[in-house]
């Protein structure tokens, strides 16, 4: 297809992704382009004519003569700003356009202070704050989330990263440096392996659809949760794997070599620099890892959901639902 072509000769559905998800890498475009940080230099003016173009468009309006990469990019960028759900702009620093920025920034200095005790106590504090805002600024607008929840889960998240990274400090006094460089990212797996379950615990209590292949619900799967909510997990685990152990060997060696010593003012710029990279890279490909519509068998779902779709005419043996990110 011509992307000069005007839309108005074109049906395009701006309500599916752009890329086929049924690949990794149609995956892997569609979240390079959510993650995209240049999207939060966009003005208030930019951000606004997005939405208009994406709010006429679907209304079946006028939108001029319009490309198909222009409308693209207009729906890129509304949806980087404004809630899929509610339509309200989002604060800045909860958008996914800010991810990369952001988690560069503080994984820096969670990674640059991890031998002090207040060191470590403020910046996982400071990083859980931030998952809180995310959270919450994304929440759902279909069933949001209770403060109740956000608190409980920002609390134990907070307490369960300190009790590893403290813990693991203790541990490590006597082991080789680099093993202490690597206790941010166990403080951060154990943060997410607590968090996403309290995030989504009503998932978990009453199962979330299940669907055939054809978009047919047959009922609510506590099992599909599960499954989705540890998919969840790793694919975030694996966003902050490559900065958090990659730069830690960098930044050993670099140590060895002396080269710290000597221009001690190089190590957090090259840190920011190295995570940088890694995350501006690992945070759509780790979100592409699996489908947001995962596959899950008959034979893995609640026996009681087992028996009704075995009832039916036709069975189907595999069954589809939203994983969420």
């Amino acid at each position: 297809m011509d992307s000069s072509t005007s839309v108005l000769r074109l049906k395009v559905n701006i309500d599916e992704p752009r890329w086929d998800q049924s690949t990794y890498w149609g995956r892997a475009k569609h979240f390079f382009s959510i993650t995209n940080p240049l999207n939060i230099l966009a003005t208030k003016q930019e951000l606004e004519k997005a939405r208009n173009i994406v709010q006429t468009y679907r209304s079946g309006g006028d939108v001029g003569q319009l490309t198909v990469d222009e409308l693209w990019k207009a729906k890129e960028l509304y949806d980087s700003a404004y809630h899929p759900d509610t339509g309200e702009k989002m604060m800045v620093i909860g958008r996914m356009s800010s991810q990369v920025p952001m988690n560069m920034t503080i994984t820096g200095f969670m990674m640059t202070f991890y031998k002090t005790t207040p060191g470590v106590v403020f910046w996982q504090w400071v990083n859980q704050s931030f998952n809180a805002i995310v959270n919450y600024t994304n929440r759902s607008g279909d069933s949001p989330l209770t403060n109740t929840q956000l608190g409980t889960s920002y609390v134990l998240a907070t307490g369960g990263a300190l009790v590893t990274a403290l813990g693991l400090n203790s541990l490590v006094k006597t082991a080789p440096p680099l093993i202490g460089r690597w206790v941010p990212f166990a403080a951060v797996a154990a943060a997410n392996c607590i968090n996403i379950p309290l995030m989504r615990l009503r998932e978990i209590q009453e199962g979330v659809p299940v669907s055939d292949i054809n978009g047919n619900r047959l009922g609510n799967s506590k099992r599909a949760a599960e499954r989705g909510i540890a998919l969840v997990t790793l694919s975030r685990i694996g966003m902050a794997a490559p900065g958090m152990v990659f730069t830690p060997i960098v930044m050993n060696a670099l140590e060895k070599r002396g080269f710290l010593s000597r221009y001690p003012w190089s190590a957090a710029p090259i840190q920011l620099a190295l995570l940088g990279v890694c995350l501006t890279f690992a945070t759509p490909m780790c979100c592409a890892l699996f489908s947001q519509r995962a596959s899950i068998s008959v034979s893995n779902l609640d026996a009681e959901l087992q028996e009704e779709i075995k009832k039916l005419p036709n069975p189907p043996t595999v069954v589809y639902y939203n994983k969420g990110l």
